[in-house]
């Protein structure tokens, strides 16, 4: 396997140990998946705060597996690691047999293993070939998408998942160098995108082609389709109580996220009825108003965590919420009857609604 390439610092490590220790630290067995594992950072924190938790890490990357699972070898009687996408999840956990999990990771994006190797082909600051495949086993390079692809679609990709204001003109450039000469180096893509930006614009937002490979980078790993499928999937496998925390390094991630969890934590029900119809209540709680940013000290000492945003949510009880909200629309009647003008009689109370007694969930 040689050396380890690369340098790996867990991005909000405490944080995420903080928010996972409530769902995988309150049985004898508990089963955790890291969706992303990479070098396997998180997960050797998470299997030495937790001496009965049970490991399932999956990575696209062999490299990466063949690293973690070294790192990792001390548990190898609670881990499996697997070579599977995160959107692969439920039929990995359907072959090791496990119904349901108590907690689960995802850490998105490239790893430091990518972003260090120079022959990955992810940094536009050293010269290499054009790959930028995770899993360099199978799929399209990034120098097949920068030959092959249209103009139109070329075009969107570099417009939509790397949300580049200048993404026509650098695909006219992209179509016109590659019709004198096939495009194969990092070096030489990174220069044309920034002969193709204004000026005034190349002197902000960090370097000029960052949005260019970040958008070849996820349309060569398919990682937002992958990401929307997995997301739901996740959330379906977690037990009560079960948590999962996202880690996300862009406003696309991030918002594929968010979507996610909303769904989850929303009422499906008529909001102007007395009572939560049974069936459409939330089934998740989220665990932090809106995202979370890392922090001063956490950047300084890791400066890939400055664009990390981390959301995460708890299953619930929907019976147990379902009550709970019941009591809170009752109460809210209640106190409209007793302005002024509305009367003061006492409604009969719905399900058990009126008590002083608090459910789950609250």
């Amino acid at each position: 396997m040689g050396e380890l390439r690369g340098t790996h610092v867990p991005v909000l490590l405490e944080r995420c140990l903080e928010l996972l220790a409530p769902a995988l630290g309150r049985a004898d067995r508990t089963i955790h998946v890291d969706a992303t594992l990479g070098l396997g950072g998180h997960a050797e924190a998470v299997l030495e705060a937790h001496p009965h938790t049970v490991l399932i890490g999956l990575d696209r990357d062999t490299e990466a597996l063949a690293h973690a699972r070294v790192r990792l070898a001390r548990f190898a009687d609670r881990i499996h690691l697997e070579h599977a996408v995160y959107d692969e999840l439920p039929e990995v956990l359907a072959r090791l047999g496990y119904p349901a999990v108590d907690g689960v990771l995802f850490d998105l994006g490239v790893s430091s293993l990518q972003l260090d190797a120079p022959d990955r082909g992810f940094a536009y600051s050293q010269d290499t070939a054009l790959d930028m495949r995770m899993d360099q086993t199978r799929g399209v390079t990034a120098e097949e998408v920068v030959n092959t692809y249209p103009h139109p679609d070329l075009a969107r990709v570099l417009r939509v998942y790397g949300e580049e204001k200048f993404a026509i003109r650098i695909a006219s450039a992209i179509v016109r160098e590659r019709e004198r000469a096939r495009i194969t180096s990092s070096a030489r893509l990174a220069e044309l995108v920034v002969e193709n930006i204004p000026a005034p614009a190349r002197r902000t937002g960090g370097h000029p082609a960052k949005r260019t490979f970040q958008a070849l980078r996820i349309e060569v790993n398919r990682e937002l389709a992958a990401l929307e499928t997995a997301l739901p999937a996740a959330l379906d496998k977690l037990t009560l109580g079960g948590r999962m925390v996202v880690l996300s390094y862009h406003s696309l991630e991030d918002r594929l996220t968010k979507a996610a969890l909303a769904d989850r934590v929303r009422s499906k029900g008529p909001v102007d009825l007395p009572v939560e119809l049974p069936g459409s209540g939330p089934t998740f709680r989220l665990l932090s108003r809106g995202a979370e940013l890392p922090g001063e000290v956490e950047v300084a000492a890791n400066p890939r965590a400055a664009s990390v945003r981390l959301r995460a949510a708890e299953r619930i009880d929907p019976e147990a919420e379902r009550r709970r909200t019941d009591r809170e629309r009752y109460r809210r009647r209640v106190k409209a009857m007793h302005q002024p003008g509305t009367g003061s009689a006492r409604p009969t109370p719905v399900d058990g609604a009126g008590t002083d007694e608090e459910g789950e969930g609250t």
